[in-house]
């Protein structure tokens, strides 16, 4: 099976979480927390604030790691780093997606979640 890897921004300002909704591909639509494919010699932490500034034109600062999330969807498996970050120069520009939310916690199962990101979802539930 083919595997892909990727970092994911859970960005937070206040006591609010930012959701972006896919515009493109086989998932478009579905929600997702921003970020994409790490390249060759990159850390994640790298990957992570190149991928905000392509695809939000914002330049964010990793807080912490939270997770690794491992789930197989029917054609890949996915790997996604997950890491608090917080907005440092930007306006979170939707460069690539169709939409975004600011989301309290309890405001979380309020979208059509990724499948990959349902399990995040209740994790952030409690860390929150």
């Amino acid at each position: 099976m083919k595997k892909i890897e990727v970092v994911a921004a859970i960005i937070q300002a206040g006591d609010k979480i930012f959701a972006t909704q896919r515009g493109y591909g086989e998932f478009k639509d579905g929600w997702e927390f921003p970020g994409g494919k790490m390249e060759p010699g990159e850390t994640r932490e790298e990957a992570l604030c190149r991928e905000i500034r392509e695809e939000l034109d914002t330049e964010i600062e990793v807080i912490k790691y939270i997770d690794t999330v491992e789930y197989d969807y029917p054609g890949f498996h996915l790997t996604m780093h997950c890491f608090l970050c917080r907005v440092l120069k930007g306006s979170l520009t939707l460069l690539e997606h169709e939409a975004c939310r600011w989301l309290a916690k309890d405001e979380l199962d309020m979208l059509e979640w990724l499948p990959a990101d349902l399990d995040l979802i209740e994790e952030l539930k409690e860390i929150l």
